[in-house]
């Protein structure tokens, strides 16, 4: 019954971009700074990784999910908005009773079945991790961050 009402909230980055995602139980809406996924992102690449986390975990129905996000450009927007869904869909996990760190059911036991978890499943796939790659600035003197101006012998 209160689990009806309850939502799960995910702070997600990449790059410049910050993307905060409320997940809540629905249809499978996906609503972008008041945009559909469709309408807010063009490229068909982007929208796949949006949709990653869910696909991986198979909760693409399950969940309405509301993004804001800003800073960026689209990939970087899209990465943030995957991090953050990631990390809703881990507290949805706790809140369903998963364990949170490594107290999983099925390590170092003989049965041979592993359980997995929401939490296994992401990290495996690479979607809790924050890509902490930044673009490097310019340097004075340079023509970008790392060109230097053409050597001439003559």
């Amino acid at each position: 019954m209160a689990a009806a009402k309850q939502s799960f909230y995910g702070t997600g980055r990449r790059k410049s971009s910050t993307a905060r995602v409320y997940l809540k139980p629905g249809k499978g809406n996906i609503i972008i700074n008041d945009n559909t996924l469709d309408q807010y992102f063009g490229r068909k690449t982007a929208r796949m990784i949006v949709r990653q986390p869910l696909d991986v975990t198979n909760l693409h129905d399950k969940f309405d999910i509301t993004v804001n996000v800003a800073g960026g450009g689209t990939s970087g927007q899209a990465g943030a908005i995957r991090h953050g869904i990631a990390r809703a869909l881990l507290k949805y996990g706790i809140s369903i009773g998963e364990p949170e760190t490594g107290e999983e059911t099925g390590e170092g036991t003989s049965t041979g079945s592993e359980t997995l978890t929401l939490r296994k499943i992401l990290r495996r796939a690479g979607y809790l991790t924050r890509d902490a790659r930044e673009v490097e600035r310019k340097k004075v003197g340079r023509h970008k961050a790392r060109k230097g101006t053409q050597y001439s012998k003559r």
